[in-house]
């Protein structure tokens, strides 16, 4: 590990994925703080510091960042535009890599559509943060899609497939790859960014666990559980249009209809695979999608 970047402060280290980047740091030797609100009663692991901060207050965050050397984001992305006063804070405290709540969809291609009105927080907050690195030539930063949150997904129905009813919802073909990613995976991600900061400064970096089609998720399902699953299709264009209603009236769960529209429509070519993936810079391999399907059955 680069000595470099040795001490790292997570923000949003209570929720699902922050635990899964505190436990991958650790897991890589990093020294690792989380940063709480002042009424926030998570608990954590006995190694992790914990320190409460205002985070409307660039004083009270650039005080609990001296000593640091990267900043990691998991917050979600309602808060995501929150992260200003945490971003002139790492400046000011000499932080020397941040890596923002980007992980999702890819923000940098989401110009010009409904979605990324949705996702304008994550947008501008990256696009400010880039400005910071060109004016403070030690203060770099990385970005990372990870695609669809898969385990998380599965676990919680978010991804169209019911363990208990054996029932599907299958978009257009069903055939269009996916990217997704494992909880845990991301995590790992994050430790090998930091620990090789000369090569990940400064890059955005499309990473996936597997890039998976539906109907490739469903026959391992059926397959394991020996059963036949009552399949519901599904189109994407009336997610798009659903969502496009939404967003015109302001109502922001918005987001899942046209998120559902632009992974799963046939043709939506958002797969990173090739050249499009980061993991190989960092050292990871893809995992089992059969594994964690598996898993996720007989949990």
């Amino acid at each position: 590990m680069a000595d470099s970047l040795k001490n790292v402060s997570v923000v949003g280290a209570s929720g699902n994925l922050g635990k899964e980047v505190v436990r991958e740091l650790l897991d890589a030797g990093f020294k690792v703080t989380a940063f709480a609100r002042e009424e926030l009663t998570a608990t954590f692991p006995s190694e992790v510091a914990v320190k409460k901060v205002d985070y409307q207050s660039v004083e009270s965050l650039t005080a609990a960042l001296q000593g640091q050397d990267a900043v990691v984001s998991t917050i979600a992305t309602a808060a995501v535009g929150g992260q200003i006063p945490l971003v002139d804070a790492a400046v000011a405290a000499k932080v020397k890599r941040f890596i923002p709540s980007e992980f999702g969809i890819n923000t940098r291609i989401v110009e010009g559509t409904s979605i990324g009105k949705i996702l304008q927080g994550k947008v501008k907050t990256l696009d400010y943060i880039i400005g910071k690195s060109q004016e403070n030539p030690w203060f770099s930063w990385t970005g990372v899609s990870s695609g669809v949150f898969f385990d998380w997904g599965l676990k919680y129905g978010t991804v169209g497939f019911d363990k208990n009813s054996r029932t599907a919802v299958i978009y257009d073909s069903g055939e269009e790859p996916v990217q997704a990613s494992n909880l845990a995976f991301i995590g790992k991600a994050v430790a090998a960014i930091l620990s090789q900061p000369e090569k990940t400064a400064n890059r955005y970096l499309s990473i996936a666990s597997f890039n998976p089609s539906q109907n490739q998720i469903l026959k391992i399902a059926e397959e394991e559980t020996g059963e036949k699953w009552t399949v519901e299709q599904a189109s994407t264009e009336e997610q798009e249009k659903i969502g496009e209603e939404k967003l015109g009236r302001g109502d922001y769960s918005a987001f899942s209809y046209l998120l559902r529209w632009r992974i799963y429509a046939d043709g939506a070519g958002l797969a990173v695979l090739g050249d499009k993936s980061g993991i190989s810079l960092l050292g990871l391999q893809e995992e089992d999608l059969a594994a964690t399907v598996k898993a996720w059955l007989r949990g």
